[in-house]
């Protein structure tokens, strides 16, 4: 949908870096990319652009937004202990320098829509 981007609330302006729209889960996902290693920084970064994309762009019909952080390196604490343990919404994950071939890709593919089916009817069974 948009690269860069611009989202301004009353007192600043932030830029996502891509965000798109996946009709299949029926949600935005932003992706943010970072050419080191994760920080707690990015983290809450990308947990205020979801809340901030939920609030002021999903719209009722929409599933809550998705944030992926693509990051050169990753970091196991960061993971352990920050806003991305727990919190299905949030992802991130370490960039590689090569593509995927198709086949992998199909498989990744269908391997998420299992998890998100799966975590779908935990939350329903839940309530």
């Amino acid at each position: 949908m948009a690269r860069q981007q611009h989202i301004h609330t009353e007192k600043e302006d932030y830029y996502i870096d891509l965000v798109f729209y996946n009709y299949i889960l029926k949600c935005f996902v932003l992706i943010d990319l970072k050419t080191k290693k994760i920080t707690h920084q990015d983290v809450g970064q990308m947990d205020m652009y979801v809340r901030m994309y939920d609030e002021l762009k999903k719209e009722q019909d929409d599933n809550p937004t998705i944030g992926i952080l693509l990051c050169s390196e990753t970091d196991e604490d960061i993971a352990k202990y920050s806003v991305l343990k727990g919190n299905e919404h949030l992802f991130a994950s370490k960039y590689k320098l090569y593509l995927p071939t198709e086949e992998e890709l199909r498989a990744e593919i269908e391997n998420q829509k299992t998890i998100f089916e799966l975590q779908r009817k935990n939350k329903k069974r839940n309530r």
